[in-house]
């Protein structure tokens, strides 16, 4: 992940040189004297729209050669996740790991924050239908149940989530696990893959049992981002050069390299080499 919150600029000309790639025009703040409504209508100038996807909770279009732009889409309630991106998500990533033309992919959130999280109306107006039921848990699974939670995971295609202003509250760069502040137990892969992204069980522990809120640079030491930049526009220039970066590069190479990293990831090391010789071998 990438995520737009305080940090020294020189970190993101330190990206910029590492990975030599030109940085867009009308994206960077630190470039170009606009404000930011200038700024948005210029980063939104040159895209243009993927015809094949149509979406009610995604805006995806055609951000550079070989590389899409997903946007969540819904800033009037902080690109909250209801049953329409749950489904829409899933579909979303079939097709893109389908599209031979694909190599990259940028996720981002329109407006000012990445994403509030679930969509608490819709949750509850679910749970006012479900009289009589074991709810909040079937509500949960009503909101949910066409979401496949390893679908970006599954994709061969290198994903870059450029988060901003953190995942719940603008204007502050937090990143939050609440749950267990409505009744449940968080779901749809939270509990399985913040262990994984952070690999300290300690701190997934007091997150996920307090709602305790991990700031810009606890996210940063602990694994969860690997970059951090001062605002959204030098956060999107740096997602896209860096999709660029690899979408230069031999779509086998770096489809393969994916999937073995995630194949390896929870087995022997014996047991990759195995299938990283079977799978060379197939190339």
């Amino acid at each position: 992940m990438v995520a737009a919150m305080m940090a020294s600029s020189n970190l993101y000309n330190l990206l910029m040189r590492r990975l030599s790639v030109p940085i867009q025009q009308g994206l960077s703040v630190g470039l170009h004297p606009m404000g930011s409504a200038a700024q948005e209508q210029a980063s939104r100038a040159a895209p243009c729209d993927a015809s094949d996807h149509s979406y009610e909770s995604l805006l995806m279009t055609a951000a550079q050669k070989h590389i899409l732009h997903v946007q969540l889409k819904g800033p009037d309630k902080r690109n909250a996740m209801n049953k329409a991106f749950w489904r829409e998500m899933v579909e979303c990533f079939i097709k893109i790991a389908q599209d031979s033309k694909c190599r990259a992919v940028v996720i981002s959130g329109a407006g000012k924050t990445f994403t509030s999280g679930i969509d608490l109306m819709e949750w509850l107006q679910t749970c006012c239908s479900l009289k009589g039921t074991m709810w909040p848990a079937s509500a949960d699974t009503c909101m949910t149940s066409s979401a496949d939670t390893s679908v970006i995971k599954k994709c061969p295609k290198l994903v870059i989530a450029a988060v901003h202003w953190g995942c719940v509250q603008a204007g502050h760069a937090v990143f939050q696990v609440k749950e267990v502040n409505v009744g449940l137990a968080a779901d749809v892969g939270t509990l399985q893959w913040l262990p994984k992204s952070i690999r300290n069980q300690s701190l997934v522990n007091e997150l996920a049992f307090t709602a305790g809120k991990m700031m810009v640079d606890e996210a940063l030491s602990s694994g969860l981002v690997i970059h951090v930049f001062p605002d959204k526009w030098l956060l999107l220039d740096a997602a896209f050069a860096l999709a660029a970066e690899i979408a230069s590069k031999s779509p086998v190479a770096m489809q393969s390299t994916k999937i073995n990293l995630l194949y390896s990831c929870d087995r022997p090391v014996s047991e990759g080499l195995n299938y990283m010789a079977t799978w060379n071998m197939s190339m």
